[in-house]
């Protein structure tokens, strides 16, 4: 009785309901930071708590949307300002062709086990599309949360899972005109054609906003915060919205509204003002998409949602690698771009939901795909979350799909390590500050970095550049380390949070492994990371902020004194 009458109080107010859904989120997000979980399976698991199937209390769902909405938005334009043209045509080749070969694939595969389960054709067709389809919002954050969006398997990933969302518009598209059943023959190939000329449209705005009016407009704009935050969040707001009329995702347009602003001075304060707003309304996609599960429909469908988890899990990343090794890269980029698509999309449920509205499926399609998002999307989160660690185990096995291709995609200068006294990972702000004062005093330096953007910075700027990542042992074993005095590693954790793996340990590991009898620096934010960290064999310890504030400390008394 009691929880009815709070249920009824709930319905009475939309502000009560969105008092609860918070307050129910703190709690699950404290519990699941005490338990070290990512904070997207709380979101999630939010998701599906508040949702028809346990407590019901979502009743706000267009309020609730169009929060998600915004949110979404703005995540792909925060992306979308880590981008740029030239970026996009270097990465635009891989991403188009594993994208389409994936969806191939995937549907290919997925139709005949869904025909060895008994399911009819129809149903198979439909069913195999949905688990094709990757969560582009669940893999970006979490590309985000861990740093890797500049990584180039994070790019990879996201060009790709564009591609993917482009293959949702047509299918909608495709299914929308089925639906409508009677329609003139043209009329699927006029709306195609016109999703074509739209996107066309906007690509073409895109880049007259680059060219003539982005850095005049920003300049304006930034010369106060409140406004450059309002800005921000409009233009993400007008290109989602522009895209959404011309036919394709606002998830598509909020990418385009970004990579408008990438160019400008000005994107990094955008990114910092914009990232807690972010983190705030995607809480809202994941209430948006629990209140959408209904664990009831889920039937008898255990046994081949556990079948078809498998194959999403496991045969979609080996999919992607097996396409990216043909192509010229490494097996360990291609497993950690292969590892975003180890789950299926709320697009999927979508999908699916408009086969029932046209008539072609019943309620237990539905029920099976919910029960594969539920299982693969859970799931995909620790594989991303532990990434590195699993390639790590994984190595031995993942060398079957080194196909001996030379790695044209990814090179290094050709610089011999031997030349070099200083060899420095990680291109960031400090580490770059690092390289410029030991170039000016005549070290010689080379540079590691798995940012593409960095290497090639670099690599013009005449110092020898190595791409790759301080886990990576084949990339480790094929640098010639004996004559490297100083190892000097200034990037931080691989994630945010104690949650994810420190992939320094492995670096220290993999150094000892190959020969290296220099001295090593290492750059820690934290006290209780720097006393394991000398434990472990690093000679010196950097803490930026820590040297910065005695430093500055330092002069100020010095002045004050004198």
């Amino acid at each position: 009785m009691d929880f009815e009458f709070s249920t009824e109080l709930l319905r009475q107010n939309p502000f009560y309901e969105l008092t609860a859904l918070l307050g129910i989120t703190a709690i699950v997000a404290f519990l699941g930071n005490q338990l070290r979980q990512p904070i997207i399976v709380s979101f999630i698991a939010v998701g599906v708590l508040v949702g028809p199937s346990a407590l019901d209390i979502v009743h706000s769902d267009d309020s609730i949307a169009l929060l998600a909405q915004l949110g979404i938005a703005i995540l792909l334009f925060l992306v979308g300002l880590k981008l740029d043209l030239k970026l996009i045509r270097t990465l635009g080749v891989v991403a188009v062709a594993t994208g389409l070969g994936q969806v191939f694939f995937t549907s290919l595969i997925g139709f005949g086990l869904c025909l060895l389960l008994g399911f009819d054709p129809l149903t198979s067709l439909y069913v195999a599309v949905a688990l094709t389809l990757s969560s582009t919002i669940i893999i970006v954050k979490m590309l985000t949360d861990k740093r890797e969006v500049d990584a180039l398997h994070g790019k990879i990933a996201i060009g790709f899972l564009i591609v993917q969302d482009l293959v949702v518009v047509i299918a909608m598209v495709v299914l929308s005109a089925t639906g409508i059943g009677q329609e003139e023959a043209g009329s699927l190939g006029q709306r195609l054609v016109e999703i074509a000329l739209g996107a066309g449209a906007m690509l073409i705005v895109t880049v007259l906003f680059i060219r003539y009016w982005a850095n005049p407009l920003m300049a304006v704009v930034a010369r106060s915060q409140e406004q450059l935050l309002i800005f921000a969040v409009a233009l993400a707001t007008v290109f989602a919205t522009l895209g959404h009329l011309l036919g394709f995702s606002k998830e598509l347009g909020g990418l385009l509204a970004g990579v408008a602003l990438a160019s400008t001075p000005y994107r990094e304060a955008i990114i910092s003002k914009l990232a807690s707003l972010r983190d705030f309304l995607l809480l809202f996609f994941f209430i948006a998409l629990g209140s959408q599960l209904d664990l009831s429909i889920l039937g008898t469908q255990i046994g081949p949602a556990l079948l078809l988890s498998f194959f999403v899990l496991i045969g979609n990343p080996l999919i992607v690698m097996i396409i990216m090794g043909l192509m010229g890269y490494r097996n360990r980029t291609g497993f950690l771009a292969g590892l975003t698509v180890a789950q299926i999309s709320e697009f999927s449920l979508i999908f699916i939901a408009m086969g029932i509205t046209i008539g072609h499926l019943n309620n237990d399609a539905l029920g099976l795909v919910t029960l594969v998002g539920l299982i693969t999307i859970a799931l995909s989160v620790y594989m991303i979350s532990h990434s590195h660690y699993l390639y790590e185990k994984l190595s031995p096995w993942l060398a079957w799909f080194d196909f001996k291709v030379n790695f044209t995609r990814e090179v290094s200068d050709g610089a011999e390590a031997h030349s070099i006294e200083v060899l420095v990972c990680g291109a960031g702000r400090y580490g770059s500050e690092i390289i410029e004062h030991l170039l000016a005093n005549g070290v010689k330096v080379g540079v590691i970095d798995f940012n593409p953007d960095k290497f090639d910075y670099w690599r013009k700027r005449g110092v020898p550049a190595f791409f790759g990542g301080i886990s990576d042992a084949e990339f480790i074993s094929h640098l010639s380390l004996n004559q490297v005095k100083w190892f000097v590693a200034t990037l931080p954790r691989d994630a945010l949070g104690p949650r994810y793996e420190d992939p320094r340990r492995r670096m220290l590991s993999m150094l000892k492994e190959n020969g290296f009898s220099g001295q090593i620096a290492m750059a820690v934010e934290q006290r209780n990371d720097a006393e394991r960290l000398q434990k472990l064999g690093v000679d010196t310890i950097m803490m930026p902020y820590k040297d910065a504030a005695s430093l500055s400390a330092q002069q100020i008394s010095d002045s004050v004194l004198s």
